[in-house]
């Protein structure tokens, strides 16, 4: 008697029935998630959202054009603000990075972790969050948002940074190293060169997403555009929140695009 084989199947029954099994409990959860999330919302102002929306669309048009002239100043701010907390970012992120890159560390067990923990903790932590802390202690103002920034920035610059240098060609390294060089002059002539444009592109990257949030951090007092934005918002003055949000688009797009010149140019 002939033995025929198995039909072939892509799954066995208890792989099947654990996939239907582990699909089950993903849609309780959602469902059990989605009651926990809506238990205190108030669906009336759901369905009147579209309304108001439109209403509040209506009276944003036209931006007040003649409030341009008072938003160059805190454009100015905002600007210095990402310009100097960038700056501040990569004075605190380099040393930083130069920890955590194993090739450079003097210490892979002690300082290096302790490198890796300052910048997840700078990654972890919104630049909102920083701001908002920092105006509690400093006080209102332009010197908490530069901190906030650069505080932010270290992770970012810090976590790119220390990649590169990881990833910098052993070649050269070992060349330098061979003609007597001190560890200093290995990081001088070996090291720091390799990683000088992606160095560049990070920052100047960072740069252009501190232009974006510098412009928002003025909604917890840290000055800038998202101050004037504030009162705006405060006064129910929709004409001028218009005209403040097209100057934070306008120069976005301009910081985007010379951040786009500068690393095709570097890099």
């Amino acid at each position: 008697m002939t033995d025929f084989p198995h039909t072939w199947a892509h799954r066995s029954p208890r792989a099947r029935l654990a996939l239907w099994f582990g699909w089950l409990c993903l849609v309780a959860l959602f469902v059990y998630c989605w009651q926990v999330m809506t238990a205190n919302t108030i669906w009336m102002f759901i369905w009147d959202a579209p309304r108001q929306a439109a209403d509040i669309g209506n009276r944003m048009f036209p931006p007040r054009l003649s409030y341009l002239p008072e938003l160059m100043k805190p454009l100015w701010d905002t600007l210095n603000m990402a310009t100097l907390g960038t700056l501040l970012g990569v004075i605190l992120a380099v040393p930083v990075a130069f920890l955590a890159a194993r090739n450079t560390s003097p210490s892979v067990l002690i300082l290096r972790p302790i490198a890796l923990f300052i910048i997840v903790a700078s990654r972890s932590i919104n630049s909102l969050i920083w701001a908002l802390l920092l105006v509690a202690i400093l006080g209102p103002g332009l010197l908490a948002g530069i901190i906030a920034i650069g505080l932010r920035s270290i992770g970012f610059i810090g976590k790119l940074l220390y990649e590169a240098i990881e990833e910098t060609d052993i070649r050269q390294i070992e060349a330098v190293t061979a003609t007597g060089a001190s560890p200093t002059q290995v990081l001088n002539y070996a090291i720091v060169p390799q990683i000088m444009p992606a160095f560049w592109g990070i920052t100047v990257f960072r740069w252009d997403i501190n232009i974006r949030e510098s412009a928002i951090l003025g909604l917890v007092g840290a000055g800038g555009l998202g101050l004037k934005l504030q009162a705006s918002l405060n006064t129910l003055a929709w004409p001028q929140v218009t005209m403040i949000l097209l100057v934070i688009l306008a120069t976005v797009v301009l910081s985007e695009w010379v951040s786009a010149k500068v690393r095709g140019a570097i890099i």
